[in-house]
């Protein structure tokens, strides 16, 4: 199964409704891309949880260690890690039951995104959700 990615109109659309992003391997280095791109969805208005066990807080917010510590509803699953790790990360993110599955620039997982599809998940990849909000204004 090809990687399809939603419509740009889609994308927006997603973008408009979503207020919380789970950022999974969000860095508390400012020079990181995950750092950058998640301060910036951050200025724009969503909320970011960073998931990252390896860092106690990111932006001043309490770091989730994985998905299954996140209290509440997650609007977007915004991945920045390697694509081996998507299918792993997959599964938590159906336990969640969030609604959008976004890998970053770069991050592709067949695997992955056919056991998400076929589940009926919305699933983002190789596209960088800063430049695609950007795109929506």
């Amino acid at each position: 199964m090809p990687i399809e990615n939603p419509s740009r109109e889609e994308i927006r659309d997603i973008l408009k409704k979503a207020k919380r992003i789970a950022v999974v391997g969000l860095s508390d280095n400012p020079e990181r891309t995950s750092y950058m791109v998640a301060n910036a969805m951050k200025n724009a208005g969503y909320e970011i949880i960073p998931v990252n066990p390896n860092v106690d807080e990111v932006f001043g917010i309490k770091a989730a260690s994985s998905l299954k510590d996140i209290e509440g509803h997650v609007d977007i699953v915004n991945v920045f890690r390697r694509p081996r790790y998507l299918p792993e990360i997959a599964k938590e993110f159906i336990e969640i039951d969030a609604d959008v599955f976004w890998a970053q620039l770069g991050v592709v997982n067949e695997e992955a995104y056919e056991f998400l599809k076929e589940k009926g998940y919305t699933v983002i990849m190789d596209r960088c959700i800063k430049v695609e909000h950007a795109l929506t204004k």
